[in-house]
């Protein structure tokens, strides 16, 4: 009779594993994110490419959607509340902060780099990650990056949304959002 259980267990945690609603157009959380969904956040950002402030002061349109999806006022840096808004915007719960810092808990931090991944700067005037975007993929030692607030010159106080190239040195942190790790405020 063990046995039987035994092998009952199994049938559903496999069975569990692999459930997800077809044509739900939901992301899958039981399962690992595949290309098709990275590709599908990185294209949410890619539509924003081009946004700039309106006066320079961290204001305007769609920055201001940006702040306000993460409940921070018009005038506030923005970086983080972009990569939150995009999230938001694939379908994923978390992140959800305007606090670039708190895109990088222990239970999220990889040392893979793959598409869709959030990315965090090291400040160390600041004593902390004060930047932070998206992968969008690897060229040898540089990443090519969709960010906001930024600019051409690379700037953690831009005036918009840029696709960017940086060399990996410059990255303290990757943190991989798509993943399910646990937890009430994770993905």
């Amino acid at each position: 009779m063990a046995t039987v259980k035994f092998f009952l267990g199994i049938i559903c945690f496999a069975l569990a594993g692999s459930y997800s609603l077809p044509g739900s157009g939901s992301v899958n959380l039981l399962q690992g994110p595949t290309l098709a969904d990275r590709q599908k956040l990185l294209q949410v950002a890619e539509k924003e490419l081009g946004v700039r402030e309106l006066s320079g002061n961290n204001d305007g349109p769609r920055v201001t959607a940006y702040l306000s999806y993460v409940h921070v006022p018009e005038g506030s840096a923005w970086c983080a509340a972009f990569v939150s808004w995009v999230f938001g915007q694939a379908g994923y719960p978390a992140p959800r902060t305007a606090w670039s810092p708190a895109l990088f808990p222990l239970s999220k931090r990889t040392q893979e780099i793959r598409p869709a991944m959030v990315f965090g700067i090291y400040f160390s005037h600041l004593k902390r990650i004060a930047h932070c975007g998206l992968v969008d993929g690897q060229d040898g030692d540089w990443l090519v990056t969709i960010e906001g607030n930024t600019n051409r010159a690379g700037s953690r106080e831009g005036d918009g949304v840029y696709r960017k190239r940086r060399h990996l040195k410059a990255v303290k942190y990757f943190a991989d959002w798509m993943k399910r790790k646990g937890g009430d405020d994770e993905n």
